[in-house]
């Protein structure tokens, strides 16, 4: 595939099945580079054109608690209390930075996420 600047949207699939295709390639092969280089003419048109939200905090901190088995009262010591952890999962109460920094420690969500209207 001769690579060039991604301006199209046919251009961008046209893209992404090339990568499907020489995805599994070895560093260094000619695949291996040409690999790399669509990637990241993959990545800026993504940057440029495609807008992706970052994630509502509430539906993260839930998703996060699903994947590490936490249920509420896990979360006691970082919020302030079982009631608290109540109030902000039912958007009740909103999440202050203490509560930030320390979802971002405990659970490994990015603190810009966390930080986002509700």
């Amino acid at each position: 595939m001769t690579l060039k600047i991604i301006k199209t949207d046919k251009d961008y699939q046209k893209s992404l099945k090339r990568l499907e295709l020489i995805f599994d390639s070895k560093k260094g092969s000619k695949n291996g580079d040409e690999l790399e280089l669509l990637s990241l003419l993959i990545e800026n048109f993504e940057r440029e054109k495609i807008s992706i939200d970052l994630p509502d905090p509430i539906e993260v901190i839930k998703f996060r608690m699903e994947q590490l088995g936490y249920k509420q009262k896990d979360l006691t010591d970082v919020m302030g209390g079982k009631s608290r952890v109540s109030e902000i999962l039912n958007r009740k109460r909103k999440l202050i930075l203490d509560m930030i920094h320390k979802l971002h420690e405990v659970l490994g969500i990015p603190t810009e996420v966390l930080v986002r209207e509700y």
